[in-house]
């Protein structure tokens, strides 16, 4: 089992607030950091965050907008200066490659780390590992944006204790070889992995909007998560606001989540013009009931279904 948890580092929209930084989230999961976008100044929330400066990382930009993007710079000098010596990999349109490479240039610093710039080209899997995959769709935005999604793979099943003693089965090896699903012989008896272990067992899948318009292919996108993370920049009432500037309302993100089956729906992206999020927060509980507002700092555990 791998512990998982989010952190909100910023959760406002285009400007920041007294209480809100820009657009930025960590999933930690394990010992790896999965961040989501680095608005301005949002490193200040990171080390308050006390996430960690050496561990495995990985960075996906959803657009090239200022409020999700412009903290990159100081995140990565921020962390060299703190000595992280590990590889960072960073994924986005092929305008964010040039934006690291130029403003580097330009600003000439240097880093104690290697970096890696990964350009996302079409939709589909962006990164494959052990047991977990990053997929991205086209988002609708103003400009070229992706959603993201963090799925597991399926676990083993339940491993039967009881069964396995009461079969005489030494503890060790052959428990580790049923569990991954392997047939076995012990004193000459053939011993099914499905006698000791059940059915396998989904993971969780995490979804990340970024800016965007809800559409048709974000809701398949988006089906069955365990927690999705939605911008909400406006309530329903600015509606017409919303569409002229391709957002969301939180009404709207409750819609898509509740067509999608999603399990718990986090509020994100707020316009400025919230000095609290109760508006927003009750118009999409009107429509969805396990719903809640992000706030910086906020941190999120994400359990198994089971």
């Amino acid at each position: 089992m791998v512990d998982m948890q989010i952190t909100f580092l910023g959760t406002s929209a285009a400007t920041p607030t007294s209480d809100r930084g820009l657009s930025s989230l960590a999933i930690v999961r394990g010992s790896e950091v999965l961040l989501f976008d680095a608005g301005e100044g949002m490193q200040l929330n990171y080390i308050k965050s006390k996430l960690g400066v050496n561990k495995k990382m990985k960075i996906f930009i959803t657009h090239m907008h200022a409020d999700h993007c412009l903290g990159l710079l100081g995140l990565l000098q921020t962390m060299s200066l703190q000595g992280r010596a590990n590889r960072i990999d960073i994924y986005g349109e092929p305008k964010l490659v040039e934006f690291v490479n130029e403003n580097t240039r330009i600003i000439n610093f240097g880093l104690s780390y290697e970096v890696n710039l990964h350009t996302i080209e079409s939709e589909g899997l962006v990164v494959r590992e052990k047991d977990y995959d990053v997929t991205c769709c086209n988002a609708t935005h103003s400009t070229s944006a992706f959603s993201f999604c963090l799925t597991e793979g399926e676990r083993p099943g339940i491993f039967n204790i009881i069964e396995a003693k009461r079969l005489g089965i030494p503890e060790g090896e052959l428990y580790g070889r049923l569990q991954n699903g392997e047939d076995i012989i012990y004193k000459g008896k053939t011993i099914l992995s499905s006698q000791i272990v059940g059915s396998r067992r989904l993971g969780r899948k995490v979804g990340i909007s970024g800016d965007t318009r809800p559409s048709e292919k974000l809701r398949r996108f988006f089906m069955d998560c365990d927690v999705l993370i939605f911008e909400s920049t406006y309530s329903h009432k600015l509606k017409r606001k919303a569409v002229l500037n391709f957002h969301s309302t939180a009404k709207e993100a409750a819609q898509l989540a509740a067509r999608s089956r999603v399990k718990k729906l986090l509020l994100t992206h707020f316009s400025a013009r919230y000095s609290n999020t109760f508006e927003l927060v009750s118009e999409a509980k009107s429509i969805h009931d396990n719903v809640n507002a992000a706030e910086d700092l906020m941190v999120v555990r994400v359990p198994y279904r089971d």
